[in-house]
């Protein structure tokens, strides 16, 4: 029997190597230490309404709403008036208005340069709040 091994057998890793798992659990735990304050803050302000505000209608009503058709003719209110006129027209509105809440929509052919020249208008008369709105 010189020629054959016989096989014993191979000696066996039992013992499971738990570092792996450790280490994954580790890092797990500090994600979420990480990240949870991280979803507690939030960056955005909302503000809610109150029981007793404005409705659709009423909010609506009390926002002036300019659109831009051209380099020289736009609409206030849905009322078309020329770029000269503006500031006058403007003026009555923004003293009537609570809010004085301005929206601001542009035609896709309007140059930046009127389109900021409106805007700064409507600051410089006497704008609250002044949003963009998108076509």
């Amino acid at each position: 029997m010189r020629g054959k091994r016989f096989f014993r057998g191979t000696t066996g890793i039992y013992d499971p190597n738990l570092t792996p798992l450790i280490d994954v659990c580790l890092v797990l735990v500090v994600i979420l230490l990480v990240a949870t304050p991280m979803t507690l803050q939030s960056g955005i302000a909302v503000a809610r309404a109150a029981k007793g505000g404005k409705s659709g209608v009423e909010a609506r009503a009390s926002r002036i709403e300019i659109t831009i058709q051209d380099d020289q003719n736009l609409t206030v209110n849905r009322t078309p008036v020329a770029r000269s006129e503006l500031r006058s027209v403007l003026r009555p509105l923004f003293a009537a208005s609570q809010t004085r809440d301005v929206i601001v929509s542009c035609a896709d052919g309007v140059s930046h340069g009127t389109f900021v020249s409106v805007l700064d208008e409507a600051k410089v008369d006497g704008a609250g709040r002044i949003a963009v709105m998108g076509r």
